[in-house]
């Protein structure tokens, strides 16, 4: 009797030894992270126009959440950051259940997904990321509104990013006037806008002698589109069209029909022309993201 409780203690405390290992090798086991994607967004809230006019503006609601909820709905995680830090601004035309084909529900779905994502309240500053590292990133996505045409056309820091995801070949994806963020990366973009604004095609192709993107197939908003805009929203003309700031910098800019789906991939460049084409370019980032990994 002493014996078999001798035997039954001893294998007791084997098992508690064991599953004690067990529980400890799992518990230290480091968790799985989640691939992250890097999102960014202006630092503006106002667009300067011809003759002294400006233009509330910022990201489009539709441009940003459908493309990063259909991120999060596969599992990667989104960083927001923008040049300054600071909070990002929606722009209020986009806040409608129009850019979700008229339906109600979808637009409220949406807007309660956009208002949970805290990170666009307090956006990382883009520096910051660039310190702490690009090669954590999957891709790196630019929603669209007119907001990029102020800061992220001509931002040091926006071409450090561009410059290391195109030596990467790592999805680089831009919808709506997103794209225009992809002049960042030419020798001087200050003096290459200047040249835009006066109209000065000639010159503003001289100063993007070099650019990265030059022979890419890419689309952005189009002159016909964004004449529309200023018709019947932004209250006077932009300083210049973001199709003619691509075609100058040696973009091969394909456009479709006005305010009808259109993305356009070539090499690690995603690129989307309207906000009718959030549904489309989100697929096409999704794919490529996962098509990059599987390599």
């Amino acid at each position: 009797m002493i014996t078999t409780l001798s035997r039954l203690t001893k294998h007791l405390l084997t098992a508690t030894v064991l599953c004690t290992v067990a529980f400890t090798i799992i518990s230290c086991a480091p968790e799985t992270q989640h691939p992250k994607i890097l999102v960014i967004v202006s630092s503006e809230n106002t667009l300067q126009l011809q003759d002294g006019k400006t233009y509330p503006t910022g990201y489009y609601l539709n441009e940003l959440t459908v493309p990063v909820r259909k991120l999060i709905n596969r599992g990667y995680d989104v960083v927001f950051a923008n040049p300054a830090g600071n909070a990002a601004a929606m722009d209020k035309r986009s806040d409608s259940a129009d850019h979700f084909g008229n339906d109600r529900v979808v637009y409220e779905s949406y807007r309660k997904f956009h208002d949970g994502l805290t990170g666009l309240k307090k956006p990382e500053k883009l520096s910051a990321v660039i310190e702490t590292g690009l090669d954590r990133y999957a891709a790196v996505f630019f929603p669209g509104g007119h907001a990029p045409m102020v800061d992220l056309i001509q931002d040091a820091d926006v071409a450090i990013v561009l410059n290391h995801f195109h030596r990467a070949g790592k999805p680089t994806a831009f919808i709506c006037h997103g794209p225009i963020a992809l002049v960042s990366t030419v020798k001087d973009p200050k003096a290459f806008v200047l040249a835009l604004e006066k109209g000065d095609m000639k010159e503003a192709s001289q100063l993007a002698s070099g650019w990265p993107y030059a022979g890419y197939k890419m689309t952005i908003f189009s002159t016909a589109e964004e004449q529309v805009a200023e018709a019947t929203g932004l209250g006077g003309k932009v300083r210049f069209y973001p199709d003619a700031a691509l075609i100058a910098a040696g973009g091969k800019v394909e456009l479709a029909k006005p305010w009808s789906p259109h993305v356009v991939k070539d090499r690690e460049l995603i690129t989307g022309q309207n906000p009718g084409s959030d549904g489309l370019f989100s697929e096409a980032l999704v794919n490529a993201v996962e098509a990059n990994r599987s390599k």
